[in-house]
Order: structure tokens, then sequence, then C-alpha cells
């Protein structure tokens, strides 16, 4: 059996790897890592050799287009953590999980939408959009009293992250300016802010960041070659640069995906394969959304994804972005309890907290609490091992 080149880490490629930077500068070329040094080769894996470096790589979500030598998760490494037996993708996903964190604990975070409706963009799984007939009613955006009243609310009920999203394809000056009297006001509460708020300049995102904004949502959503049969209004660059716009921003990234939109196994690889391939680094937070559908949307009749691919989806995320918080997003009303616990398991350590999610019904704080309490896992959001925490944001569309 050949014996893979790692150039950022040392490894025998025989289950032993030295010095290995987990987070961010370990090309995986040749392993499938735990991140506590017992590292696999993907031939051990996947009962077939090594990609070749000189393979046609998938575009990377970046500006500097990665290739399979230099990306740190190839999709096709990717592919076959998707095809690893299910008892042995929970362990690995697991391994990685306590590397980092508490495994008992989830982070509770609240989420309001702070302007409801009216939104010119197209996304095909949106009832705010103005161009599907869901029953969303166009509204103003809220008084900032009014928010900070919620997010008292929020704290008193567990949260410590307060996400707020607006449904702007992108906001004009005016809102910019508003919002930024929203985040101080929250930001008095002592809570985290999140703002999913559409496409940011670079201005904006500074003006943002020096209001207190913590953290920014905006999703990738699917995989760049599904993209088109979702959202024709807003193309993938444009996520990206907003991505870019914020980090330079100094705002914590926050950035995932939806599955159930009528993707396949490979097209879900490659959406992971796009953020955990994210330069310089990965989102510090990843929301993994399970389709909500709503009556109106042209993705209201999409088949369901199968539940044990969803939380292969989690565990595959954990796996390829460690130090992320793994935020079990959209979809928790339609999931079982026992769906949930698996996702817990995969390493998902954050959920929304509260009713409501933007516009779509989330489950309520009294079963969440109930869950935790029969699974005994507790509320929290500290990292283990004194490794940095890097904190996430929201789930929404953004």
């Amino acid at each position: 059996m050949d014996t893979p080149s790692a150039p950022a880490s040392s490894c025998t490629g025989k289950g032993t790897c030295r010095n290995h930077d987990h987070e961010h500068d370990h090309a995986h070329e040749g392993h499938s890592c735990s991140g506590k040094g017992d590292c696999h080769t993907r031939a051990q894996t996947q009962g077939r050799a090594h990609t070749p470096a000189n393979e046609q790589a998938f575009p990377i979500a970046s500006k500097e287009q990665a290739t399979y030598a230099n990306a740190r998760w190839p999709v096709a490494d990717i592919e076959a953590l998707f095809n690893l037996p299910f008892p042995e993708l929970m362990f690995r996903a697991q391994q990685v999980h306590r590397e980092h964190f508490d495994p008992s604990e989830v982070e509770l975070a609240a989420l309001l939408s702070i302007k409801t409706g009216g939104c010119p963009e197209d996304c095909g799984y949106c009832p705010q959009s103005i161009h599907h007939p869901a029953g969303v009613k166009a509204q103003k955006m809220m008084e900032a009293d009014a928010v900070r009243a919620a997010a008292e609310k929020a704290k008193a009920a567990g949260a410590t992250r307060f996400c707020m999203g607006a449904a702007w394809r992108a906001p004009k000056e005016r809102d910019i300016e508003k919002v930024t009297e929203i985040i101080k006001a929250v930001k008095e509460t002592g809570l985290e802010v999140c703002c999913t708020l559409g496409m940011l300049t670079k201005e904006q995102a500074q003006h943002l960041h020096d209001a207190g904004m913590d953290y920014y949502n905006h999703n990738l959503d699917t995989a760049p070659e599904h993209y088109g049969n979702i959202i024709t209004t807003r193309d993938y660059q444009d996520r990206l640069d907003t991505l870019e716009n914020v980090r330079e921003a100094g705002v914590n990234v926050c950035s995932g995906g939806i599955s159930g939109m009528g993707e396949n196994r490979r097209q879900r690889a490659l959406l992971i394969a796009q953020l955990a391939n994210l330069q310089p680094r990965y989102p510090d937070s990843v929301p993994i959304n399970n389709l909500v559908k709503v009556e109106g949307t042209p993705l209201a009749d999409s088949e369901d994804i199968d539940p044990f691919e969803f939380v292969r989806m989690i565990a595959i995320a954990r796996i390829t972005m460690p130090k992320a918080r793994v935020r079990l997003s959209a979809g928790r009303t339609e999931m079982s309890d026992t769906m949930q616990a698996l996702c817990f398991l995969a390493g998902a350590n954050s959920i929304f907290y509260g009713e409501k999610l933007l516009t779509t019904d989330n489950p309520d704080t009294e079963a969440d609490l109930s869950l935790l309490k029969r699974l005994d896992m507790k509320a929290g959001h500290k990292q283990e091992h004194g490794h940095e925490h890097h904190h996430g944001g929201c789930g929404c569309g953004g």
C-alpha cells in the first residue's frame, strides 16, 4: 500500500499523525483523521488508491481556486466519508467532536425576524420572496426597543446568542443605520449578536462590526452545480464576496446549507467541500438546515431527505470543520427526538431555541429543555481542551 504524503503534517500513513493542525493548515490528501492523532489512510477507509494529485479538481469557494493537491478536503475524500458504514462515520465524528468540545453541551441561540417579507430574491425555499404566493406579508423593520425586549426575553429563557434576520437582497444605507441602533440595543443585554441581512459591501460590514455585531450569517445553501435550480436572482460568487467582506471586517463567519432541495449525495459532498475549503479558514459556525417545505414555494413538494443521510451531513460537517459550531438548524419541528439525538451524537452542538425560525415553526423551549434533560445534556457554549472558541452565527437563509 502506498504511503500518502501530507505536506502540512508529519504522518506515517499507518494510523499515526503528528503535529496535525486539524483546523486549517493540514491538507487532507491521504487521510481521514479524527484530529486526535489516529489518522487512517484513504486506501484503508475506501479500499481504493489515493486520489492522484493531478486529478481534475472541483473549484473551491475562494478566489484562489484550489486543486486536489492543495485542498484541505478534496471532494473525493468527502464522498468517501459519505460512503462509510454509518457506525464508523459516527465513531469518527464523535472522536473529532470530543477533541474540541464537551460532547454533552449544546449552545442555545434565539432568532428573530426584524424585517419580514417583501424580499426581491427568488430563493425556491423561502416564503418571504415576493415571487412566491406563500402568504407572508411584507412588514416594516422593527424598532430597536421592541427588538431589545425580545432579546431580554430570549436571554431569560436561556439563550446566549441573539440572531436577527431581515428579508433583503442587500440593505440600503438607511437600513444599515437602523440596524446599527438595533445591534447596540441588543448588545446592552449582554447577549452575543448575529445578523443575516443579505449581501453586504466591505463598508457595510465594517460599519456593523463597529456597532458591535459579533457574527454574520450568509449561507451558501447548496452546491454550485445545483444552485441555479434553487436561486436565479443572486449568483454563487455574490455569496462568497459577502463572506469575504464580513471576514475582512473582523466579524465571525456563519455559513452552511440546506438539505432536501432535490440535490443528490455528490452535490451534498460538493457543498461541504465549498464550506470546508473556504479561505483562509472554514466558517466559525456551520448551520445544517433540513428543508422546511412551505406551501406556495417552488420546493413545497420536494422529496424528503432520508433521516440517516441528514445525520451523515452533520457528522461530515463535524469531521471536516472540527472547531466550528455545527448548528442543527431549520427543520427540527419535523424531526423526532431520536433523530435529534443522533444529530447531537454526530457532532451538532448548537440549536435555535424558541417557537419561530423567522417565519416557520420551531420546537418550543420546554420541548428542547425536556429533550436535553432526557439525554443528560446541558446548555452552554464553552470549548474544551483549551482550544480557541470560534463563535458562530445563525442558520437562516441569509
